[in-house]
């Protein structure tokens, strides 16, 4: 397993990361752990959560996730073995990432980061996360596959400086070690860097953003800030739901599968989106490769990656997902995916 640097932080990271958003929902807590000892047997030493999680997000299944890891470290004595991501819920376009957390009022100020934090430390039975970081942005963002940026006149979001001096608090405290962003835009990502350098606050380590071969529109703006400002992706969903496996094409939808069993999972359908996934699935089959693993992969060799966040339903998923990490994908293997890239840019932004 390939290690990478978080950030400035001196962390080395696996660059592969272990998601957990189905545990508690599609998957039982026995399940989680297998999936926690597999991933440790096999290299990885990054796992990412939120307390939003597991998804789709309901009031009664809130928590589960991260107090399955939790249950996992008690079982295992293996906490110090694992670099520990999760997140705080907020609010974005005007409502609650989450209405049930905290009776709907998750802006991003100092009560509801340190209410978040005490829950998430509870439930995940340890005494400090080594990421925290911010599940959406304070604001009204293009987010989640959003076109048309229409700027919002009336909302008043929390400064981020009073967010960075709320997260100051708690690493001063000894509760966070290092902090970044999630679903952040270019403008979000440099005006908080901005402000660690002017007045002395915590620096955002890393950005969790979708990224895959459905959606490369990371490489626009922020791919550069990744690289220039030692800022790296921590990559979610680089298998656009599963549909880069090739499993939902023609119409198909197995009977686990996640487009199948919640409706609300539709950011990589369409015309486009399956036109550009038969030739991605053609170009894997003709040279011998999954087309799972030719998709994870792709992701892992892009140089403003620091983290590839893997998640799987099955531990057979899992073990697949994870040996995508011996995979180098061969120039004309590259060059095939770039010229689908050229025809169909970003059907799933």
């Amino acid at each position: 397993m390939q290690l990478r640097e978080l950030g400035r932080t001196g962390l080395k990271v696996s660059a592969l990361c272990l998601g957990t958003m189905t545990w508690g929902e599609q998957n039982t807590e026995a399940e989680a752990h297998a999936q926690m000892d597999y991933a440790v047997e096999n290299g990885v030493n990054f796992f990412d959560a939120a307390e939003m999680y597991p998804v789709p997000p309901k009031a009664e299944t809130q928590g589960r996730t991260e107090a399955y890891i939790g249950s996992w470290f008690k079982k295992s004595g293996k906490r110090d073995k694992i670099i520990l991501a999760t997140k705080v819920a907020g609010v974005m376009n005007g409502a609650s990432v989450v209405a049930h957390l905290r009776d709907g009022t998750g802006h991003l100020n100092k009560k509801n980061i340190m209410a978040a934090v005490e829950d998430s430390l509870k439930r995940l039975q340890t005494d400090v996360i080594d990421l925290y970081q911010l599940h959406a942005p304070d604001r009204s963002v293009n987010c989640f596959g959003q076109l048309g940026y229409k700027h919002n006149t009336d909302e008043i979001p929390v400064p981020l400086e009073e967010t960075l001096e709320a997260l100051q608090e708690l690493m001063k405290a000894g509760k966070v070690r290092f902090i970044g962003v999630s679903n952040e835009t270019p403008w979000g990502v440099m005006r908080f860097l901005e402000l660690a350098n002017m007045k002395t606050l915590p620096r955002m380590a890393s950005v969790q953003n979708p990224y895959n071969l459905l959606n490369r529109s990371y490489e626009v703006g922020l791919a550069e800030i990744s690289i220039r400002e030692q800022c790296g992706l921590l990559a979610y969903s680089p298998l656009a739901f599963g549909v880069l496996s090739g499993k939902y094409l023609n119409g198909a939808r197995p009977p686990k599968g996640r487009l199948t069993l919640y409706a609300r999972f539709q950011r990589y359908t369409g015309p486009q989106a399956e036109a550009a996934t038969k030739r991605y699935v053609k170009i894997a089959n003709d040279a011998g490769l999954d087309p799972a693993q030719m998709a994870i992969a792709f992701v892992n060799s892009r140089d403003f990656v620091t983290s590839n966040i893997i998640g799987a339903t099955t531990l057979e998923q899992l073990k697949s997902n994870i040996g995508s990490i011996k995979i180098n994908l061969q120039p004309d293997v590259m060059n095939a995916i770039d010229a689908v890239h050229r025809e169909i840019s970003n059907p799933c932004p």
